[in-house]
């Protein structure tokens, strides 16, 4: 192991005193006789089951889940880390808490599992089995964890479609994914998925018809709009004899199966799915749980789409995993969010930071009541008093190919002072290293490089990529990111190797936007970067036109809004004079600080008019 290689211990390790084992307080995850022991509670060290409590625990039969309590204090044995095994402990031991809450609508543990099983039923008979991949395009509320919870309790393959896709993307993520069945809203905001279905399969005819194969999505083969599911009777669904079915299927779930491929950009702007197995993702959101401060009974608001990791695992499997209530919205805007947040008694509010202080600068924020919300949260929502100096807080970091975060430190604990600026520590089940970017050879300590990662949390793979060309011979993972580890294996983020930005959260890769635009008519050179301005970071252009195209900045925002999602199109525009260029290096590749500095100086805003 090299001098910047930086492990978390899977065996409990540290300075024993009496039944205490020391430990990090960001390790959530522990591991002990081959079983899955997360710990989970507020500001303490972690400690080991007793012999006598792991007798009990070995008496539980063929129990997949089991849990230990103490004072401030829950083990969760998970002899099989699966979803169905963990929505039956979670019935079993918090079947009243709710589960998911929205303005608008409640769920509890219990009906969720209740609900999810009619689904299960009624998915099962429409050829839905272990292995099947289904599509959920759908907007964040209980329905979309139902149905969720539905397809991977029998171990169907979860894949997470963006409501922001337009039927381009949404055609090539369907087709990539080879997905069987899809479950669609009929439109969100103003976008009509009916009309993009039918535009992009030939054979879809719309809600309640039947499908024919097409060569187009050559899969699919089944299409719900959600408001067609779940009409079955818990009785019609017991006579029919499909949850002895849905059982079986949910008993041979294990721990390596696929449990859900969700989307994200690659390296050159070209979507890759990523896929997670039910064992990784359910290690891997635990071992973040103490760095996040969520445990059992824990209120926890993450406005993020589920269709991103943030919102999937960030709220949906950690709310199941730790017992806590998940509070979400399909639109979050500050006159419904803060009256929803004051309501329902939030007690951690993770999310965007922007919209932290969004909330913060309402005019109804300092009349609202948030005094259950806990140390943790993001501070734009937190009192004057109990915010941290600027850097004293760890960064969480991750990305989808770890399910999250991989390296972190208690959100309400303030950083060693040295440590301030850094991302923390590699959370348990996870490697990092630091390399050279050009030999890919190991750095030294405090040297910056390329950060690589492996262990038992990562992904399985990519869809359509072999292991080899995804992962390295001895299993890390190259991020594409730039940091450096320090002698205490703390780990600083030093920006992208690529020129990837993000945008409210979401990512931008420059090379898919300039493809885009790039191939309009009448565009001859198009050049994007981020531009920061007092509203955030912004998408901007500068465009190269054909003498005589007689294309304006709204032309072009026009044609660029019916191909990209709402995020990516640019909202600072350039059209360059005929015979100017961009701002270059001696080398011939673009000047990126003074390309940015021409574009907030001279470029046309379009905020408005992209929104």
């Amino acid at each position: 192991m090299c001098a910047t290689t930086c492990s978390r211990p899977h065996e409990p390790s540290g300075n024993r005193e009496g039944s205490t084992i020391r430990l990090s307080k960001r390790q959530a995850l522990l591991v002990a006789n081959e079983q899955v022991l997360v710990g989970m509670f507020p500001g303490s060290p972690f400690q080991q089951p007793t012999n006598r409590e792991r007798e009990i625990v070995g008496r539980g039969g063929t129990d997949q889940v089991s849990t230990i309590h103490r004072p401030r204090i829950t083990f969760i044995v998970m002899r099989t880390p699966t979803i169905p095994a963990l929505l039956t402990h979670r019935v079993h031991h918090d079947g009243d808490r709710d589960a998911v809450v929205t303005p608008d609508q409640s769920i509890t543990y219990r009906d969720l599992e209740r609900e999810s099983e009619a689904l299960a039923c009624e998915l099962v008979g429409e050829g839905v089995s272990k292995g099947s991949r289904v599509g959920l395009l759908m907007e964040n509320g209980v329905g979309w964890v139902t149905l969720a919870m539905a397809i991977m309790r029998v171990g169907g393959v979860l894949v997470p479609l963006s409501t922001l896709l337009r039927p381009s993307e949404l055609s090539m993520q369907l087709r990539q994914t080879s997905v069987s069945h899809l479950i669609m809203s009929s439109g969100f905001r103003g976008r009509d998925y009916v009309a993009d279905l039918s535009e992009i399969a030939t054979g879809y005819r719309g809600p309640g018809q039947p499908m024919d194969r097409s060569a187009e999505l050559p899969a699919l083969r089944r299409v719900w709009c959600f408001e067609e599911l779940g009409h079955r009777s818990s009785r019609a669904v017991e006579v029919d004899g499909r949850r002895g079915v849905v059982a079986e299927l949910g008993s041979v779930v294990g721990p390596s199966d696929d449990l859900v491929i969700i989307f994200t950009s690659g390296s050159r702007g070209l979507p890759k799915g990523v896929i997670h197995t039910h064992g990784n993702a359910v290690r891997a959101t635990a071992a973040g749980l103490d760095a996040r401060c969520i445990g059992p009974g824990d209120r926890l608001y993450i406005p993020m789409p589920m269709f991103w990791m943030g919102g999937f695992g960030g709220g949906v499997l950690s709310a199941i995993i730790a017992g806590a209530t998940l509070l979400t919205e399909a639109v979050a805007d500050p006159s419904t969010t803060l009256p929803f947040l004051e309501r329902e008694r939030v007690t951690l509010f993770r999310g965007w930071p922007d919209q932290a202080e969004r909330l913060a600068r309402h005019p109804a924020f300092a009349e609202t009541d948030l005094s259950t919300l806990r140390p943790g949260s993001l501070q734009g929502v937190l009192p004057e008093g109990s915010r941290s100096a600027s850097g004293a807080r760890a960064n969480l970091f991750g990305m989808t190919e770890s399910c999250g975060p991989y390296s972190g430190y208690r959100l309400d604990q303030d950083l060693p002072r040295a440590k301030w600026g850094s991302c923390g520590r590699p959370l348990a089940g996870v490697e990092v290293r630091i390399v050279d970017p050009d030999s890919d050879d190991p750095l030294e300590v405090g040297q910056a490089g390329a950060i690589e990662i492996r262990g038992p949390n990562m992904m399985r793979g990519i869809v359509g990529l072999s292991r080899e060309s995804v992962f390295r011979a001895d299993g890390y993972y190259p991020t594409g990111d730039l940091g450096s580890l320090d002698s205490d294996g703390y780990l600083y983020f030093l920006g992208r190797r690529d020129d990837m930005f993000k945008v409210r959260g979401a990512s931008v890769y420059p090379s898919e936007v300039e493809a885009i635009i790039g191939s309009l008519l009448g565009v001859n050179g198009v050049f994007v970067t981020s531009v920061e301005g007092p509203a955030g970071v912004a998408v901007g252009v500068a465009v190269q036109l054909v003498d005589g195209s007689g294309f304006g900045i709204d032309d072009l925002l026009a044609a660029t809004k019916t191909q990209l999602s709402a995020f990516k199109v640019p909202t600072v525009w350039m059209i360059l004079e005929p015979g100017s260029d961009v701002p270059r290096m001696p080398t011939g590749k673009v000047d990126k600080n003074a390309f940015q500095t021409l574009l907030w100086e001279r470029g046309t805003s379009t905020s408005r008019a992209a929104e």
